[in-house]
C-alpha cells in the first residue's frame, strides 16, 4: 500500500478528507482508457513530470503511477519524466526544479507531498499541478482521490465469510486518520457478513518495515487469526512471509499480489494508480483537465478486489471459494447502486 498503502498501499495509501475543493466523480478508469483518443503522429510539445515522494523501490503504489505516466506519454506524444525523491526535503526541491525547467504539468503523490506542494503551487499560480491520493485545495491543483473504504469493505466482507476461526486481523502502517479508510472500512465489511467475528488491528509505525509487520502478523496468528490483511505498504512483505511460514491466509494491496503466493495471499485490495496517472496526462493533453478533486471508487473502477471486480491469473484459493466471491460481488453491486453506503471515516 504507497507509502500510501494503501494504496498502502502500498504502498499504498489515500485521501485526507480535509480538502474543501469540489469533488467530481470520475468516469470509470477502464472506460476512460478505452475512450482515449488516437495518439498524435507528432510530439504534442508538452512536458509532464511525475515526482514521487520516495524511491519507487518495491512499492507498487508508485511503480503503477510511473507506468501510467509513461504509457500516456507514449500514446499521446508527450515528453514525460519521473523523478524519485530520496527524502522529505527532496520533494520540495524536486518540485521547484520542475517549475524552473518549465514543465507544463507537474504531478506528485500522497500525503507526504502535501506541504511541499501547497508551498510551491501557491508561489506559482500560473503553473498546473496534480497530486494523487490526497487533497490540496488550491486553484491550480488537481487532486485525484480514491474511496479506499469501499474496497476495504469488500475485503472485510470476504474475510468475514471465509474465516473458519472467527478471528481476523489487519497489520496497518500507521495509526493516522488516513488509515481509517482501510481499518474502519474493513471492519464495517467484516461485521456486515460476520457480526461475531473478532477484529484485531496493529500498527507498524512505518510504511517500510517488513520485520515489524511480520512480528505483528505472527502475534495476531498466535491470537487465533486465520486471515490477516496486509495494509502496511512495503511492510506487507513481512506479513506475506509470516503467512507462508505459519500457514494462515492474507491479502495484499494496490496490485494483484495473489500471483506471488496464491496458497497464502488469497485476495488483494486493488487501487488503480496507474489508470488515474494515465488519465491525468490524457486529460491534460486533450484539454479536458480540470482543477479541484476527482474521485474514484467502485463505481468508477478506481478501486476493487481480486476475483470480485477483477479476474486474476491465480486460481481462486479454496479458503475463499466461489460462494464467497459470489456473495461479495452482490455486495459490490449494491454499493455501486447506492443500496449499501460505505461511510467514509474521514468525513
Amino acid at each position: 500500500m504507497k507509502k500510501a498503502l494503501f494504496s498502502i498501499f502500498a504502498v499504498t495509501l489515500m485521501v485526507t478528507g480535509c480538502g474543501t475543493a469540489k469533488t467530481d466523480t470520475a468516469a470509470p478508469a477502464s472506460t476512460q482508457a478505452a475512450q482515449a483518443t488516437k495518439a498524435p503522429d507528432a510530439k504534442s510539445g508538452k512536458k509532464i513530470i511525475l515526482i514521487t515522494p520516495e524511491k519507487i523501490g518495491v512499492n507498487p503504489f508508485f511503480a503503477q503511477e510511473d507506468e501510467g505516466v509513461k504509457k500516456a506519454g507514449k500514446e499521446f506524444g508527450v515528453d514525460v519524466k519521473t523523478v524519485e525523491s530520496t527524502d522529505a526535503s527532496a520533494i520540495e526541491q524536486n518540485l521547484r526544479a520542475a517549475v524552473a525547467d518549465n514543465y507544463d504539468l507537474i504531478i506528485t503523490s500522497s500525503f507526504e507531498s502535501e506541504d511541499a506542494l501547497k508551498k510551491v503551487a501557491a508561489e506559482n499560480p500560473k503553473k498546473s499541478f496534480a497530486i494523487i491520493d490526497t487533497v490540496v485545495d488550491l486553484p491550480n491543483v488537481r487532486s485525484v482521490v480514491f474511496r479506499e473504504h469501499e474496497a476495504a469493505y469488500l475485503l472485510g466482507a470476504a474475510a468475514g465469510l471465509a474465516t473458519k476461526k472467527n478471528v481476523v486481523g489487519m497489520v496497518a502502517a500507521l495509526d493516522i486518520p488516513l488509515m481509517k479508510k482501510y481499518t474502519a472500512g474493513f471492519e464495517a465489511g467484516l461485521k456486515s457478513t460476520n457480526p461475531n467475528a473478532k477484529f484485531i488491528v496493529n500498527y507498524v509505525g512505518s510504511f517500510t518495515d517488513p520485520a515489524k509487520a511480520k512480528e505483528l502478523a505472527l502475534t495476531q496468528f498466535s491470537q487465533g487469526a486465520d486471515f490477516i490483511a496486509g495494509a502496511s505498504a512495503v511492510g506487507d512483505l513481512g506479513v506475506f512471509e509470516a503467512a507462508k511460514e505459519k500457514g494462515f491466509y492474507t491479502s495484499g494491496q494496490d496490485i494483484d499480489r495473489t500471483v506471488t503466493d496464491p496458497d497464502h495471499i488469497v485476495l488483494s485490495q486493488l487501487k488503480g494508480t496507474d489508470a488515474v496517472a494515465y488519465n491525468t496526462v490524457k486529460d491534460f493533453v486533450n484539454g479536458t483537465f480540470k482543477f479541484g478533486s476527482v474521485d474514484y471508487g467502485l463505481k468508477e473502477d478506481g478501486v476493487g478486489l481480486t476475483f470480485v471486480t477483477r479476474e486474476s491469473k491465480s486460481a481462486l484459493n479454496p479458503f475463499v471459494g466461489q460462494e464467497v466471491v459470489n456473495k461479495v460481488k452482490a455486495i459490490r453491486d449494491d454499493i455501486v447502486a447506492g443500496k449499501v453506503v460505505v461511510k467514509d471515516p474521514l468525513k
